[in-house]
């Protein structure tokens, strides 16, 4: 396996597929980065040498990409301004409901989590059978 500014790229995936395990680099960034590299994006990760794999971490560190712990630190900061000023979008996010509109009357599982079935507490002093 092959690092990456600090990521373990899997080897036997071709390396425009294996640049994608790096947070923040999505199909059109691992493209562009590849280009700027001028590396092949049908190799495998595995047959890169160093001079390659150099060639790839300058190509992101000049195109000035946010990725790994800057996007996930400003991702988390942009979630607590949101929930810091009492937006509604902060107030869902806070809540575990969906952020984007969404019904939650049915549906909306990922959010909310499994359903908690809610059952019937009888009442032990309620007389019973007696009219």
């Amino acid at each position: 396996m092959a690092r990456i500014i600090g990521v373990e790229i899997p080897g036997e995936k071709r390396i425009d597929i294996a640049l994608r395990y790096v947070y923040g680099i999505g199909h059109s960034n691992a493209k562009v980065i590849l280009e700027k590299a001028k590396i092949d994006p049908s190799i495998r990760a595995k047959n890169l040498d160093e001079q390659q794999l150099s060639q790839i971490v300058h190509a992101i560190q000049d195109g000035k990409y946010v990725i790994e712990g800057d996007l996930r630190r400003e991702i988390g900061m942009n979630l607590k301004r949101l929930q810091g000023i009492k937006s509604y979008r902060g107030v869902r996010h806070l809540r575990g409901l969906p952020v984007r509109g969404q019904r939650t009357s049915t549906n909306a599982r990922t959010r909310k989590g499994p359903r908690k079935t809610v059952g019937v507490q009888r009442n032990p002093d309620a007389k019973a059978g007696i009219h």
